[in-house]
């Protein structure tokens, strides 16, 4: 299925519409006539999510670094929101496509941050503003707006647009869909070639080839293997190197990134080079699988979050998992997912009491299971939480071998 309307995209105008109506709603249930959400783009994607969200649209301008007297602040974009009207989008770059921008209230502007500050100022807008973005605004330009406009209550309220992001709507979960299929076939790719010995660059490469003419864009391709397989990589800055595994090495891959329309997804699996296991490396690898099959089985609208990461927790202690880098990096078993990761995490530290799964919520579910001298196997199935429990939407093989 596919989206129709004026912009020309996968979602039509009409989805954008129920979004604001959603935020719109948000803000008035915490007390705002007026919120700024910030983002950034501009080449990455980890903080692009708010606007792309509200507006679609994604910065090409290639990150900040390079201010000038002319321009400043560049991949950084702002959409003002006031209640009553259509969001209004400040971009930090000239020249857009309107055509494919939900909203026709589009200012450029060469000092992103300078602009909106002077525009509420100039707009007599005054009272307590939302500010949705506070971890992604740096403080050289936190200053020139507080210098602009010193008078302005900012509230931070980081949250604000996430919250109504977290349960997707049909064409979302569509989107998803056509994502995960994207990420499956790029990780499949990548994991016959590292079992076949190939170098962790050709398998990577031979992912990317997969991911690029299918659409998707890149995040990372993280690959390991053999004595450094604890570790998450071997190589941090790209994620593979040119050395290949050995025949017996255990190997595993994983693919990060905006698959379809901006939807990030990030499957990951394990295996071994020659697909001949030994006794133990066979059952670390079907352990680490198993753990995370049986955390998606806990997994249905109104459980609570808490109750299936100490499920996790107690599969975990149960075969006897040993720590490794991975599972100490990331202690727990998994995330929402959507434009970047998402709330609610799957771990018995990191959420609340309250965080229940939703019908509608896309999810990372993963489990890194080792054993001391064997090595280490992790594991990312991406799903969506239906009505009955869930729809796994990347379905690369979690075991290679029969």
């Amino acid at each position: 299925m596919l989206g129709s309307g004026t912009l020309g995209t996968f979602f039509p105008k009409r989805e954008y519409e129920a979004r604001w109506k959603k935020v719109y709603a948000e803000m008035k249930r915490r007390g705002y006539e007026t919120a700024v959400v910030f983002g950034r783009s501009g080449g990455t994607n980890d903080r692009c999510g708010d606007v792309l969200y509200l507006t679609n649209f994604f910065s090409t301008a290639s990150g900040q670094g390079y201010d000038s007297q002319i321009f400043e602040g560049r991949s950084f974009n702002s959409v003002l929101l006031r209640q009553g009207e259509t969001p209004e989008l400040h971009a930090d770059e000239p020249g857009l496509r309107t055509e494919i921008i939900a909203t026709d209230r589009i200012v450029s502007a060469n000092r992103p941050f300078v602009d909106i500050a002077e525009t509420i100022r100039k707009r007599k807008i005054t009272g307590k503003i939302a500010l949705v973005g506070s971890d992604v605004v740096p403080l050289k330009y936190w200053r020139q707006m507080q210098a602009v406009a010193p008078e302005i209550d900012w509230q931070v309220e980081d949250d604000l647009v996430l919250s109504c992001r977290l349960i997707k709507s049909p064409l979302e979960q569509e989107a998803l869909r056509i994502g995960g299929e994207t990420a499956a076939r790029g990780l499949t790719r990548m994991m016959e070639a590292l079992i076949m010995g190939r170098s962790e660059s050709e398998a990577a490469s031979m992912a990317a080839q997969e991911i690029v003419r299918s659409g998707g864009a890149i995040h990372m391709l993280p690959t390991c293997f053999g004595e450094h397989i604890e570790k998450f990589v071997r190589n941090p800055i790209a994620g593979y190197t040119h050395d290949a595994p050995a025949q017996g090495d255990l190997v595993r891959g994983w693919i990060y990134g905006p698959m379809f329309e901006g939807y990030y997804l990030d499957p990951g699996r394990t295996a071994v080079c020659g697909n001949k296991p030994t006794p133990e490396k066979k059952e670390v690898v079907e352990t680490g699988a198993r753990i995370v099959e049986a955390i998606i089985e806990q997994i249905k609208p109104g459980v609570r979050v808490k109750e299936v990461a100490l499920h996790g927790r107690r599969l975990c202690a149960q075969y006897g998992a040993a720590s490794n880098q991975m599972s100490e990096k990331w202690p727990h078993f998994g995330h929402g997912v959507g434009l970047f990761f998402e709330k609610p995490y799957i771990g018995p530290d990191m959420c609340t009491d309250e965080d229940i799964f939703q019908e509608g919520m896309a999810l990372g579910v993963e489990a890194f299971f080792g054993r001391d001298g064997i090595g280490a196997a992790g594991f990312e199935q991406n799903v969506l939480v239906t009505k009955s429990g869930t729809e796994v939407i990347t379905k690369t093989p979690m075991v290679f071998w029969d």
